[in-house]
């Protein structure tokens, strides 16, 4: 093509396509070679910083607003697609043209993954690919990445109160990212988590290949359940078992401060925990309160069980009778109830549960996480010293929350998928501190709270490696440069947290589907060299 034409071809570009207009030869390189593919579709998907709903779109689905702030760095454009060509569209754009591509579903990445980077990028947000379709007959159902937790939980509820899908409690969470991570919810001890019920997918690889799980692999297959997101690709459905549960499920909640022996409850909890039937979830939280003008530590008890009252209180007084379960302290509901009762958003309808927009009041609007496994006991004067830092002024907003292992989650091999966290566990440690706009200019000392408090329990916690779930990300230990790139050695340092051994299998599939890291961010997994 001779100059003149490459003019006139420019020329018509940007006369016919004026989203075309910017200063950035990547950004405009990028449109023209999405506009070569939607032809007359690109208005409907593309928003780039000059459009006038591009904020919006940027901020809809953020959850932590750590991550949206006037020095976050925004992508060049957002792409909304829908349908898979416009997705291997802006693969092929965004490798053509250097641009870092990040995948967001839900927004709940908690460190900002999957909508935030370094270098310029473009965000893929599959919040228009949300179709949800269950097969009650053969207990199953295809959901696809863009749906949120509640959609598909309300779409399983429509046809059938005793299925369920074994996932989490909050209910704005994106299916792909969760899926992508491994995923645990009330149900985990009775039926593990959510990725030991995925039976196929629909993926996108590097090259643009729409793959499934006979085309993708064993390998390839094993490696997108659980092995984090925007490592290997772009996983547009998910095909999962449905699992059974009863018509009537129980829950309960009893709270006890120090004063009322929380201390020596929660300690025996431990060995408790672990050890009950399958068909309970068992959880505790702990935070500090005011009671009578005077500090102490709120210790909640709280379960989910997969029957009756009765049956429950018969049980838990023989496992746990110190705690002193009653009736009165129970109530039965439904597996869809029970989603509100722990998402603590019991007082709406179950329509709430379609609300992408819903702040759950589980998280703050400004927050930092991380996560420990346990394998021993901590003694009792372990606790003593953990209430001493709870009741530290900069731990005011601060919450732990310990969730009981066992049953299922000890059958299920560590090199199952790549979540390795399995036989060996008593729990999980959930350590939370956030805050809202006006104590935002304490934001740091929050931060180097969690920070501290997560060093001092590192005495009580697993050990070589320190145990982490991807799904709770935690940049603090350990990261890719800017760019995602990284030596095997400080990769190993994060990615032995999250996988322990399947480390080294993640990299061996991340180099053959991927070998020029073309998906990658700062924890995704590195290619071999």
């Amino acid at each position: 093509m001779k100059a003149s034409q490459y003019f006139s071809m420019s020329l018509f570009l940007l006369i016919s396509c004026p989203w075309l207009i910017s200063a950035n030869p990547h950004l405009n390189n990028f449109l023209g070679c999405l506009d070569s593919f939607y032809s007359n579709d690109i208005s409907k998907v593309i928003y780039t910083q000059s459009n006038a709903s591009y904020s919006s779109v940027v901020n809809a689905t953020i959850q932590n607003l750590r991550f949206s702030t006037p020095t976050t760095p925004k992508p060049l454009v957002i792409v909304t697609p829908l349908q898979t060509s416009h997705i291997q569209a802006t693969i092929r754009c965004s490798r053509t043209n250097g641009l870092n591509l990040r995948i967001r579903s839900g927004g709940h990445d908690f460190e900002g993954l999957s909508y935030v980077s370094q270098v310029p990028f473009v965000v893929l947000d599959l919040t228009n690919f949300r179709s949800v379709k269950i097969d009650v007959k053969n207990k199953v159902a295809w959901v696809q990445s863009g749906a949120i937790l509640g959609e598909f939980y309300s779409e399983i509820a429509k046809r059938s109160r005793t299925l369920a899908f074994p996932a989490g409690i909050c209910h704005t969470v994106g299916v792909g990212g969760y899926l992508s991570g491994g995923g645990y919810g009330l149900l985990l001890r009775k039926y593990g988590l959510a990725v030991d019920n995925i039976i196929d997918a629909v993926f996108i690889d590097v090259n643009g290949r729409i793959l499934k799980r006979k085309s993708m692999g064993e390998d390839l297959f094993w490696a997108i359940r659980g092995g984090g997101g925007g490592s290997f690709g772009v996983v547009l459905s998910w095909k999962v078992k449905l699992v059974s549960v009863p018509s009537t499920v129980t829950v309960f909640t009893i709270r006890k401060t120090l004063e009322e022996n929380a201390t020596n409850l929660v300690h025996q909890w431990q060995s408790v925990g672990h050890k009950l039937p399958g068909d309970i979830f068992s959880a505790v939280t702990m935070r500090k309160v005011n009671r009578n003008g005077k500090p102490t530590i709120l210790v909640a008890f709280s379960s989910f069980f997969l029957g009756e009252t009765n049956a429950l209180i018969t049980l838990m007084k023989a496992r746990f009778p110190e705690l002193g379960l009653k009736k009165e302290h129970c109530t039965e509901m439904s597996w869809i109830e029970s989603i509100l009762y722990f998402g603590q958003i019991q007082n709406k309808s179950i329509d709430v549960l379609l609300d992408r927009s819903y702040k759950s009041p589980l998280n703050a609007p400004w927050f930092k996480t991380k996560l420990d496994y346990v394998k021993n006991p901590i003694p009792k004067a372990g606790f003593e010293k953990i209430w001493s830092k709870l009741y530290e002024e900069d731990a005011e907003t601060a919450a732990m929350a310990f969730i009981a292992y066992g049953g299922k989650m000890a059958e299920i091999p560590e090199s199952a998928t790549p979540f390795p966290h399995r036989d060996g566990n008593l729990y999980h440690i959930a350590y939370t501190v956030g805050w809202d706009g006006e104590e935002n200019t304490k934001s740091q000392r929050y931060m180097n709270w969690i920070r501290k408090f997560y060093s001092f329990m590192t005495p009580f916690v697993s050990k070589s490696p320190r145990g982490a779930y991807v799904n709770y990300r935690d940049d603090d230990i350990g990261t890719n440069n800017k760019k995602g790139e990284t030596s095997y050695a400080k990769a190993s340092v994060w990615g032995r947290k999250y996988f322990k051994n399947n480390f080294d299998k993640l990299i061996y599939i991340k180099t053959k589907v991927d070998p020029h890291n073309f998906f990658k961010h700062e924890q995704s997994i590195p290619v071999s060299v």
